[in-house]
């Protein structure tokens, strides 16, 4: 089955290099060249994900994203910026993307991406769509958590994130286990990032009433699991 893709860039070259590159691998590419317009197609179902400039007339990137996660729109997200700071890093992940890729970029390296991509969002027969972890469940096919019946609000990251250790229960995690399963990083690339996600998935996973479940292990990683 054909894969569609939403490029949103306003760079004509740019925008054209990715296109070619893009069908040339088989995708079917829609194009926006602001952000406006971009919003629009990616409202549109059937997207099998979005690449998304950070600057952006009209529109930027980083809000197009935030109104779409609002909305639960939960396409894979990849952000191309030529502005490739920690800051900008931790800011277009925080905004939802489920990568960021910086300007200038090789061609191989974003279908690599995309396409560990759509294996994350594709499930295969016969494995566990649903996790449990006391009162906290994870519906995968769903993306959709809940804690003693409520529904946590989560951006896609934040669920692959969850998913990690929930699989991974009752043990300890390290930091460079985490880049590598969620962030498919083979290295610390040197960010808080990961602090960040675990901060938040914390305060909704760990609410005030709730036994605590999300742990920090002092010098060695997290824990997700009723305190031993």
């Amino acid at each position: 089955m054909t894969r569609r893709i939403l490029v949103v860039e306003d760079d004509t070259a740019t925008a054209g290099f990715l296109r070619s590159g893009l069908e040339d691998a088989g995708y079917q590419v829609e194009w926006a060249a602001e952000g406006r317009r971009g919003l629009q197609l990616a409202q549109r179902p059937g997207l099998d994900g979005i690449v998304l400039d950070r600057m952006l007339p009209a529109l930027d990137g980083l809000s197009l994203l935030e109104i779409l996660r609002a909305q639960g729109c939960d396409t894979p997200v990849i952000i191309l910026s030529a502005i490739g700071s920690t800051d900008e890093r931790v800011r277009g992940l925080r905004a939802g993307s489920d990568d960021y890729l910086v300007k200038p970029f090789a061609m191989t390296e974003l279908l690599a991406r995309l396409e560990v991509l759509h294996r994350r969002r594709v499930a295969a027969p016969g494995i566990v769509t649903r996790l449990a972890c006391a009162d906290l469940t994870l519906d995968l096919l769903a993306s959709r958590a809940e804690r003693a019946g409520q529904v946590l609000l989560l951006q896609p990251r934040a669920i692959q994130l969850l998913e990690f250790l929930m699989r991974n229960q009752g043990q300890v995690v390290t930091r460079s286990m985490i880049f590598q399963q969620v962030w498919n990083y083979d290295f610390d690339p040197g960010t808080n990032v990961i602090d960040v996600y675990v901060s938040n998935l914390r305060k909704e996973i760990d609410r005030p009433g709730l036994v605590p479940l999300l742990h920090t292990v002092r010098g060695a990683g997290y824990r997700l699991g009723p305190r031993e």
